[in-house]
């Protein structure tokens, strides 16, 4: 089962003063895109809103979107539930989680994320704009800000988890029902947050009552019995 990430490019609003180009060491930086670190971080970042993006709530709320995301990705490797395959929870068999992210054989598992015919892993082009320009704003002006708070969190979280593996808590582990429908615990996907996406199959929607809404994604959990 795959899953997507169907990423709007919105204009940041307009911070209200002329910023002054930053000329010390920058406030953030990402790892290189060709890097397991730099490329996860890429992921997390293109994944969350930003301050002045459709869906953006808080700090909190994006950098807690991103911890989620982690957990799905880290599910499909290290804990598929009883029931399910590898291959039919994350449309992979791999232990490797840029494999899980790109998918294989031509399937998308995130859009904008592929392996190319060489076999590197890269980003689509409005991705990397998108990167650059956040980055941009991070490093303008005197002090850091909310963009560079919230890129440096995704980066930290992503040299950690490949350094050292998963941190924090899954705050959907303990899921056992949902409605009239017993699951499994933990999201194994998650796509924007319009009742119109849902992944489909065995994948059951987590309402906003269990916090299944999160930095403009929706996340699922699978049914404890597959159909």
């Amino acid at each position: 089962m795959r899953f997507f990430r169907l990423h709007f490019l919105l204009p940041i609003m307009c911070l209200g003063a002329v910023v002054q180009a930053q000329t010390s060491a920058p406030f953030a930086q990402l790892d290189r895109p060709d890097t397991p670190a730099g490329y996860l971080a890429r992921l997390l970042v293109n994944e969350v809103p930003f301050p002045g993006e459709r869906a953006y709530e808080s700090e909190a709320n994006s950098q807690e979107a991103m911890l989620q995301i982690l957990w799905v990705l880290h599910g499909r490797i290290h804990h598929i539930p009883k029931g399910y395959t590898q291959q039919q929870v994350a449309g992979v068999r791999s232990e490797d989680i840029i494999d899980v992210i790109t998918g294989e054989g031509g399937r998308r598992q995130c859009e904008g994320f592929y392996r190319n015919s060489a076999g590197q892993f890269i980003t689509a082009p409005r991705v990397e704009e998108r990167i650059k320009y956040l980055l941009k704003i991070a490093n303008s002006g005197s002090k850091p800000g909310r963009f560079a708070v919230l890129l440096n969190h995704a980066q930290g979280l992503a040299r950690a988890y490949i350094k050292e593996g998963m941190a924090g808590a899954d705050r959907y582990a303990n899921l056992r029902r949902i409605g009239s429908v017993d699951v499994t615990g933990r999201a194994y996907s998650w796509m924007t947050d319009m009742d119109s996406y849902h992944p489909g199959g065995n994948f059951v929607t987590i309402p906003s009552p269990e916090n299944g809404s999160l930095g403009g994604n929706r996340f699922f959990t699978l049914r404890k019995n597959p159909k």
